[in-house]
């Protein structure tokens, strides 16, 4: 299949600031994808990146149900106090299920299913997303350096394999609430995600951060004890 294409772009005025909209097709399937740019990114300069999955609940319709929309708003903002910078709007919605997968997904949970659960129940792997047609729109973008706004490995990985330099990971822990903290934890146990987060228990939060692997990764050691 022929490779992801640049066919437009516009101006996009946000409550961020101006972006620049760029749209991304694939020429056979006409699947898109679209890139959020601000300042110029093409300086051969590593470039403050986020690679953001679709996701209409999180992003559009305010859910609490994950960190999406939380990552999305914070990611867009430190981009433009950068005043540089570029979000990949990554349209594979549901980790690659589709809404209406997600949705069935939602039921299991409802029913005490983790996110990885219910996608397996539903014959589906934990994550269908393919992540390199990121690192072709890079490639568009005239952009080989990114310091990353990732908490995910796999986004990390597979950009370096495509020849991308990921020169910095930046960390995204936004939106932690009650009704994602099971959602958070298992992105964090069962996916490797480098999440802070607070295992609902305030009492014993300095506890967890000191036996906590995901936790201790993110919080750093103090100079004395080095």
């Amino acid at each position: 299949m022929a490779k992801i294409q640049l066919v437009t772009e516009a101006n996009l005025p946000t409550e961020f600031g101006l972006f620049k909209i760029v749209g991304f097709e694939f020429p056979e399937t006409k699947k898109e994808h679209i890139a959020l740019v601000m300042g110029d990114i093409a300086d051969g300069k590593p470039v403050l990146a986020r690679i953001h999955s679709e996701c209409l609940t999180g992003d559009t319709l305010y859910s609490l149900k994950c960190d999406c929309g939380f990552q999305l708003a914070t990611a867009l903002r430190q981009i433009s106090e950068e005043g540089r910078g570029v979000l990949i709007y990554h349209r594979e919605e549901g980790r690659g299920i589709g809404l209406i997968n997600k949705i069935r997904a939602y039921a299991l949970q409802d029913q005490g299913m983790d996110t990885i659960e219910a996608n397996l129940a539903l014959g589906f792997a934990a994550d269908e997303r393919n992540f390199a047609v990121c690192a072709d729109i890079f490639d568009l973008l005239a952009v080989n350096q990114v310091r990353l706004l990732t908490n995910n490995p796999a986004k990390i990985d597979t950009m370096k394999k495509a020849g991308i330099n990921v020169v910095e990971r930046v960390p995204l822990n936004v939106g932690e609430n009650r009704y994602n903290r099971a959602y958070l934890d298992t992105k964090a146990k069962k996916m490797g995600h480098y999440i802070v987060h607070h295992n609902g228990d305030a009492q014993n939060t300095e506890k967890h951060f000191l036996s906590c692997p995901h936790c201790l990764s993110e919080v750093p050691t103090p100079q004395n004890e080095q």
